[in-house]
């Protein structure tokens, strides 16, 4: 099972993302544990200086900006 992380602090495009991220997970029946992480110290140690961000298994997939649902599935899989 993949692990997706949503880094940000809980601004409205963090908060589109999450529910992005879920919407894909749930239409493509991909097995993810999707986690919000929203602690400054945490996402600072993935080296992410703007956030909306997606981790994939550990690794930075998408940073910065509101992804599309094509970008997410791409990151993801």
């Amino acid at each position: 099972m993949k692990t997706i992380k949503i880094l940000g602090t809980g601004c409205p495009k963090c908060k589109q993302t999450i529910a992005l991220v879920k919407n894909v997970v749930e239409k493509n029946n991909i097995e993810a544990e999707v986690v919000k992480v929203e602690d400054i110290q945490q996402i600072i140690a993935y080296n992410i200086l703007s956030t909306p961000a997606i981790v994939v298994d550990e690794v930075v997939k998408i940073k910065g900006k509101l992804p599309s649902e094509s970008e997410i599935l791409n990151a993801i899989l």
